[in-house]
Order: structure tokens, then sequence, then C-alpha cells
């Protein structure tokens, strides 16, 4: 293959192949796994495989599969022949996969067999084949067949401003666009964020995000790569049990994570353990006692972890602040990164060792950021970017695109944030969700939420202007106060409800008097059921508005 330019997938892998040819490369847990020669001979198998089925550069091949290194083959066999790959979410619903079919007039779809249902009513005119991801057979009648035994003898020229994806962002908005991300965006963007810590082919990886999503693609599937480290992938859906089971046998050092998961450890084991005895429940309110416990937990779950963790990325929505509190005096290695679709996706980032409490981090290295149009009062602007990675433009989409790319190529985020004077980020909220105040005086929902979320029993809140007054919906964690009254067996849905309303006065108070005086909540809602999230698990706003 001929790669004139270093940011391109051919190249990059070239170079891998050629450093670190016998290690191991991508594996399912419990299989042995596959070198990066045996993935090299099959992804030349697969283009052999593409170009019988008429697929050239240029054209759409979409995905729709969970996390397996058949996944990650059929990606590089795409971008390797030029091709563009339209990666889709294992949860976007019949019509959303519909519509981006269509959409991006995908020629061939690979899909896994658990997904393939949700493509029997779909009609897409350019869609000629469905490809079983796991042995790459065509589903339906087809004299064509992939022989693992061919190989492709083409030399396709791949270059650095070519298209190589089209992810289509759920978006917390609802409405879908095709980021278009080159072989540059993506690429540049993985060598960068690699510089933030140190991994080599010793790394061991545990994917648990899905692969279709930017976040886990460029730093969780090319990273690895780049650095000819191993990738391990669980094959299903991440439930606690199997990631138990697949933190003991992979140990891994490096992994990519959510807000979510993390919270959910800290608010399911770490403080009921705290909390099941008086004296550690008391002694954890006190500044001193609670740095030793955290630390003594935090030694626990890293052995939870494998022992052998270095690196453990959070991203894709705001962590909590008590949470990230536990993590600093528990001294788990853990880094928060910052970044969006449109920019593939890593603007802002920071090793372990060097991270600030509640920040991002600073800008990625060859990356420009600025606050644009800061407030004079509080600093808190919108975060315009500039480099390498962001992205070509929205598919088909020339308006919405100049919205966001202004024309000397800085990119409008729509996120608000701070800097410090070391130039570290601090996200304060997203531009559509600030609310401005009766006064003039801006809102940010977002800090709000962050309050709520620290009170007792709060699983979740969204913050939504209704009628000129701030109204929280509040989702409680009924099981657990289902347990406090399990004894009292029938009177437990009375007690229940009495409690929640007697937890609304007390959050009302808790969170008025820890906000300023713009920001007091006018009324709160218990909310029966979990919100609606997208991938990387904020909520879905606007169903809630």
């Amino acid at each position: 293959m001929e790669n004139n330019n270093k940011f391109t997938f051919p190249s990059l892998f070239e170079n891998t192949l050629h450093k670190f040819g016998k290690c191991n490369a991508m594996a399912l847990v419990g299989h042995d796994p596959l070198t990066y020669k045996e993935v090299d001979s099959t992804i030349k198998s697969l283009i052999a495989f593409y170009e019988e089925i008429g697929i050239k550069p240029g054209d759409k091949v979409a995905l729709l599969s969970t996390n397996m290194p058949n996944w990650g083959m059929a990606y590089y066999a795409t971008v390797f022949m030029g091709a563009v790959v339209v990666p889709m979410l294992p949860d976007f619903s019949v019509s959303e996969i519909e519509n981006i079919l269509i959409h991006s007039e995908a020629k061939t779809i690979l899909v896994s067999k658990g997904l393939l249902p949700k493509l029997e009513k779909i009609n897409s005119e350019n869609l000629q084949y469905k490809i079983a991801i796991e042995d790459y057979s065509i589903i339906g009648e087809s004299g064509i067949k992939f022989d693992a035994s061919i190989q492709s003898e083409m030399n396709y020229k791949v270059e650095e401003n070519n298209l190589a994806a089209i992810i289509y962002t759920s978006g917390t908005t609802g409405n879908s666009k095709g980021v278009m991300l080159s072989h540059k965006n993506i690429c540049s963007n993985a060598v960068r964020a690699k510089t933030i810590h140190p991994i080599d082919e010793t790394d061991r990886f545990l994917s648990i995000l899905p692969l279709s999503h930017t976040y886990e693609n460029t730093l969780g599937f090319v990273i690895p790569m780049i650095a000819g480290s191993c990738i391990y992938y669980l094959g299903k859906t991440p439930v606690p049990s199997l990631l138990i089971s697949a933190l003991k046998e992979v140990k891994p050092t490096v992994m990519f994570s959510v807000p979510l998961i993390i919270e959910k450890i800290y608010q399911g084991k770490v403080l009921p353990s705290i909390n099941s005895k008086l004296t550690t429940k008391f002694l954890y309110k006190l500044p001193f006692f609670r740095k030793r416990l955290n630390a003594i937990a935090g030694k626990k779950l890293m052995q939870t972890f494998g022992g052998e963790l270095t690196f453990f990325g959070i991203g894709g929505a705001k962590l909590n602040s008590n949470v990230e509190r536990f993590l600093r005096e528990a001294k788990f290695p853990y880094a928060i990164g910052y970044g969006l679709t449109e920019t593939a996706p890593l603007l802002a980032g920071i090793r372990p060792s060097k991270t600030k409490y509640q920040s991002t981090g600073p800008a990625l290295m060859g990356m420009k950021l600025k606050i644009h149009n800061p407030d004079p009062v509080t600093q808190i602007g919108e975060v315009w970017a500039k480099g390498d990675n962001v992205m070509l433009g929205y598919y088909k989409e020339p308006e919405k695109t100049k919205e966001v790319l202004t024309k000397d190529g800085w990119f409008k985020t729509g996120d608000l944030a701070k800097m410090d004077k070391d130039n570290y980020l601090y996200i304060e909220g997203r531009l559509k969700n600030m609310i401005v105040g009766a006064s003039g005086e801006n809102i940010y929902p977002e800090e709000i939420e962050s309050v709520i979320n620290n009170f007792k029993h709060v699983v979740e809140s969204i913050v939504v202007e209704k009628k000129g007054k701030l109204v929280a919906m509040v989702h409680f964690n009924y099981e657990e106060l289902e347990q406090q009254y399990k004894h009292l067996k029938k009177e437990v849905e009375d007690y229940v409800d009495h409690t929640v309303d007697e937890l609304i006065e007390e959050l009302q108070i808790y969170v008025n008097s820890r906000v300023n005086k713009f920001s007091q909540v006018q009324m709160i809602v218990a909310h029966a059921d979990p919100f609606q999230k997208t991938a990387t698990h904020k909520i879905k706003r606007f169903l809630y508005h």
C-alpha cells in the first residue's frame, strides 16, 4: 500500500506491523489473542472480499455490531482501501439505523447476529449486501464467499484528507448529524493523545464502551494499535459479573470509561461498605478519617480492577464531584478528558499524576483552545477549538457546517468553560442548556444538577426552566429506600412515598443553601424511571423540556 502521509490508517498500521508484528493485537476475553501479523492477513483477505462484492474507494460500508476483534478488522479493511466506514451504535433504534443507511448511501453493512433483527424491515435502495460480522458470510443467497486464503494484491493510495468515517451522533438534542472525519482527523488525534501517558506493546486494554463511538474508537482502538498493545473485548454487554471476571483475567493496564460506571461503583460498593458501620459512617464525615478510609477503599478498588491499572480515562460527561474527590484520595489512576465527535474526539486531557479537581486538563498537544466572549465576571464563555482533528463538516449539511465552523477554521463546541492560569479547562455546561434568568443572569443547570446529585438517595437529575421557574426532575434510588423499610412489608410503599416527599423538602433546602440566588430551585419533581441516555450516558435533555 502506497502512503505519502503519516496521518493515515494504512501508514500507522504498516509502522506497527514492522515494529510489533509478533505482538498480541486483539482478543475476546477467554480466547487466544490474534497477533498484528494475523490481523494484517485477515484485513488483506477482507479487502479481497470487498473487491469481489464491488466495494470501491469512496463507497460507504456500515458497521452495526457489538465490540469484537472482527469489528476492528472490518473497520481497518474499509479505511485501508479508501472506502468510508459508517459505524452505528448497537442501541440505535430501527428508524435511526434506517435513516443513517439511507442518508449515508451505505452499499454494504456488517452486522452481528444478535442485531440482525433490526435490519429486517429496513429498506434502503443503495444497500446491496448484509454481511454477518462473526464469519464474514453474506446473509441471503450469494455465490460469493469470504476466503481467508485469498489476499488483495491492489495498491490503494490513501491520503490524509481522504474521508475515513461518517459518525452519526445520537446527541442529547435529538438531531442526529453525520460527522465527516478524515484519516488525518482521527490519526493525528490518536498520535497526540498517546503522548499524554506512556503506552507500549506490554499494555493491555479492556474495551467496555461501544467501538462505534468516537471516544472509544480513537482512544481505546487506534491508540493501542499505534503502540502495539493488545485490546480485549467482552463480546457481550458489560454487566457487573461479566466485567469483574474479565478484570481478573485480563488485569488491564489501560481502560476508558464514562462517569456513570465509576459513579455506580462508588454509590453501590464504596459508600455502602463505609455506611454499614456506625463508627466508619461517623468518621467519614471528618476530612482526616475520610481520606484514610478512601485510601483503604482505593486499594480494594485497584484489586477489583485487576491490580495493574496505570490509566483509567473518564470522559463523555461530567464526573460527580464527590466521586472525583474519592478517586483523588483513593490514589486511583484516573484521568479526565474532554472532546466531541466533531473533534475526533480529544481536545483536552492530562495524565493521572497531573489532574486538577473538576478540570479536564489543558489543551492537547497541537491543539488551540480559546474561551470565546467570556463573561467579564465569571470568565465563562464558549470553547472554540482549532487543529488537525477538527472535522471536515457535517455530511450533506453545508448550512449546519457553516454554523459551527468559522472561515478561519475555529470550531464552536457549544460548551461553556473557563480556564485557569495554567490553561486547565473547567467545563461548566452546554451553551444551549444555559438558562437566562429574569434579570439577564446566566444560570448553568449542570452546576445545580451536580449539587443535587451529591444528595443522599439521588441517582440522577435534570434542571429545566418551566414558565419562568427552575424545576428539578430527580430520580431517587427506590431500591435503596425500599431496603430501609423492608421489615414493614405491607406499609413499604406508603413509607417510601412519604419518605420521597420528605426527601424532596430536605433536598430543596440543601440545594438552595449551596447555589447562588439566581439558581434557586423553585420546584422538585420525583421522576420514577431512569432518564433516557445517549451512548456516553448523557441524559437526552430534549426529551424532558
